[in-house]
C-alpha cells in the first residue's frame, strides 16, 4: 500500500491538480523566394485555438535551407538590410563551396540557415503569444526560388 505525500491531507492533495495539454499542428508556407514571410498571424491562430492560458509554443522549420526569426515588423528596411548583410556574408556562387547540387545558392542557402535558428520557443501568457510591441515571427526563405516550407508549432501548457 502506497502512502500519500507528506503535503496531502485525508488522502487528497490540497491544491487542485493541473494537466498539462498540448497541441501539434504543421503549417504550410509558400515563399516567393529569398527573403522573409511573416507568420505570425499564422501562429497566434494556433495558439488561440489551443485555449491555454499559459505554455510555451515551440515552433520547427523542416527543412536545411530556411530557418525561423523574430525580427521587427514595423520597418520592412530591417528585413532588407538583414537580407543584404548575408548577401554580403554569404555570397551565392562562391568557389569555396563544391556543393552545388540544387545551383548556386544552394550550399549558401544551407549556411545561411546554420547561421540563424530552426526552432523558435515563444512564451504563452494570457493565451496569447507574449512577443513584443515590434516583434514578429518570420520564415526566413534563403533559397532563391519560390519553395512550399512546413513549420510545426507545438503548443504547450494549461
Amino acid at each position: 500500500m502506497s502512502q500519500a505525500p507528506a503535503n496531502c491531507s485525508g488522502g487528497g492533495f490540497p491544491y487542485a491538480l493541473r494537466m498539462l495539454r498540448q497541441v501539434t499542428t504543421t503549417l504550410a508556407i509558400a515563399s516567393r523566394g529569398r527573403g522573409l514571410v511573416d507568420i505570425t498571424a499564422q501562429v497566434a491562430a494556433v495558439v488561440r485555438g489551443a485555449e491555454l492560458a499559459t505554455g510555451l509554443a515551440t515552433l520547427f522549420v523542416r527543412h536545411t535551407s530556411a530557418s525561423l526569426v523574430i525580427q521587427e515588423n514595423a520597418d520592412p528596411e530591417v528585413r532588407a538590410d538583414l537580407e543584404r548583410f548575408f548577401a554580403r556574408l554569404v555570397r551565392d556562387g562562391d568557389a569555396l563551396f563544391r556543393h552545388r547540387d540544387e545551383g548556386p545558392d544552394d550550399m549558401p542557402a544551407h549556411v545561411r540557415a546554420a547561421l540563424t535558428a530552426v526552432t523558435l520557443s515563444i512564451p504563452v501568457v494570457a493565451g496569447r503569444l507574449a512577443l513584443g510591441t515590434w516583434q514578429g515571427i518570420y520564415l526566413w526563405e534563403h533559397r532563391t526560388r519560390p519553395h512550399r516550407r512546413e513549420v510545426t508549432v507545438h503548443v504547450l501548457g494549461e
